[in-house]
């Protein structure tokens, strides 16, 4: 009762990047002081999931070691999810203030969606 065979979660990469990605999100929100908005951030991580699930092993097996690649599918999340329309006002100013938000440089690529007028 105690053991858990039906979950295979972190044990692949979809599920690795899954992982990764919402960990991304906890510290986004959190060092923002921002709740996350947690049905948008459902979604985003649902988008990615599908995203991934249609990519071919090897592409998939890539993003392991390439940052670059990676982030840019947590982007496409973020967005296709919507998750870069909720607290816009908020997080815009704090991105275009120049004050130091206490986020790893790889945020940028999430950052920057608030710091053009687009």
């Amino acid at each position: 009762m105690g053991e858990q065979k039906g979950s295979s979660r972190g044990t692949g990469p979809i599920e690795s990047l899954r992982d990764e990605f919402r960990g991304h999100l906890d510290v986004f929100y959190s060092r923002l002081k921002l709740a996350a908005p947690y049905d948008s951030v459902e979604k985003a991580l649902g988008v990615l999931t599908t995203t991934l699930k249609a990519l071919p092993p090897e592409e998939l097996h890539d993003l392991a070691t390439d940052q670059t690649r990676r982030w840019g599918h947590f982007r496409q999340a973020f967005v296709e999810s919507g998750l870069n329309m909720k607290h816009r006002g908020i997080i815009t100013g704090l991105a275009r203030s120049g004050t130091a938000l206490d986020l790893p440089s790889e945020f940028n690529y999430l950052l920057d969606l608030y710091r053009t007028s687009s």
